[in-house]
């Protein structure tokens, strides 16, 4: 079935349409990220037995003959994907010319690809590269797109004309580690948590707005509680994450692995150590281990310069979004949702 109101909403607020059924329109089609099935999960309780998992998936995909390249931010998670890459291999490395909010991602990047010996590329990502390659992508995924996947796409482009095969990145260890600390930073209440969730909210920017709420349903608790831990690790956070990277990689047609998707902690999370200022504690072990030499990095979000790029823009003008908009109140991220969905619905329904 197709839903306008009820897609438009579902992204607005999430990033994507949470119901696998309901579509755009009838010439439109989502595919949703299918997580693994708990028997697929290895089960790590060490840093160790991450280390020793890692070394070895990372090495049979180098032993299948495939020229390999990573995704390298300034952060744990990537930088110790590539810790276990062999010299000569490709990095890359998102930047903008216009921006400083690359510097310290792109000076740690130079630091590991020196050490390990990888062919650093910059990424550089403007309006442009926005305008240019956000229609293959929407094309591709049959719906408006995170704003990361542009620029994904542009990487894996570059990439290919490099000779890599198969690209690494470590998405899947915010999720499954702890990473996600302002969401685990206390017990949510139930409507507490899906306030503090959606991205924006429908009723603020849609003319015909639908309740989106009933995504956090199958995650109450019976004393008004949510689980937000399985709403984060097995449930629409790392759905929505985990999907965003694989379309960009399939529209350009490019293999991706995430090494740390199919692994699991034994046990639910150690929140007071989170709590504490140990996001991901396993993975800051580690990096330890991997990088003795450094210390270990603040959580660095995959930087897009959406902020920047949407300062002056005034907000859509499409009939579906309301008139009075607060524009100026939101963030590059939301106007990032108004404007994807705007440029959406100008090519699949004309007005």
């Amino acid at each position: 079935m197709y839903d306008k109101n009820f897609c438009l909403s579902s992204y607005i607020a999430f990033r994507y349409i949470y119901k696998d059924d309901v579509d755009f329109f009838p010439n439109t089609k989502h595919e949703n990220y299918k997580l693994p099935n708990n028997n697929e999960l290895t089960i790590v309780s060490t840093a160790k037995e991450i280390d020793d998992y890692l070394k070895n998936k990372i090495d049979a995909i180098y032993d299948s003959g495939k020229t390999v390249g990573v995704l390298l931010s300034g952060g744990m998670d990537s930088a110790i994907i590539a810790s276990y890459m062999r010299p000569g291999s490709h990095a890359y490395t998102f930047t903008n010319e216009d921006s400083d909010i690359y510097n310290s991602d792109i000076e740690r990047a130079k630091c590991y690809c020196k050490k390990i010996g990888l062919k650093h590329h910059l990424i550089n990502i403007d309006f442009d590269d926005y305008k240019k390659y956000t229609p293959i992508v929407m094309n591709y995924a049959g719906s408006p797109v995170h704003s990361i996947e542009p620029q994904i796409y542009k990487a894996a482009m570059q990439a290919k004309k490099d000779g890599v095969d198969i690209m690494l990145i470590g998405d899947a260890a915010d999720y499954i580690f702890g990473g996600m600390d302002k969401l685990l930073s206390k017990d949510w209440k139930f409507d507490e948590f899906a306030k503090r969730y959606i991205l924006l909210e429908p009723e603020l920017v849609l003319k015909n707005p639908r309740n989106i709420r009933e995504i956090f349903e199958p995650y109450r608790l019976g004393n008004d509680m949510i689980d937000f831990e399985k709403f984060i690790s097995n449930g629409p956070m790392a759905i929505e994450s985990y999907g965003s990277y694989k379309n960009a990689f399939d529209a350009a047609g490019l293999e991706f692995c995430d090494p740390y998707e199919k692994l699991k902690m034994p046990s639910k999370l150690d929140l007071k150590r989170i709590r504490n200022g140990e996001s991901k504690y396993l993975i800051r072990e580690l990096y330890e281990i991997r990088y003795p030499e450094f210390t270990v990095p603040d959580k660095i979000p995959m930087p897009r310069p959406v902020d920047k790029i949407f300062a002056n823009w005034e907000g859509p003008i499409r009939s579906e979004f309301r008139k009075d908009i607060p524009i100026d109140q939101l963030s590059g991220n939301q106007k990032w949702q108004l404007w994807c969905a705007e440029q959406f619905l100008n090519a699949h329904d004309k007005e």
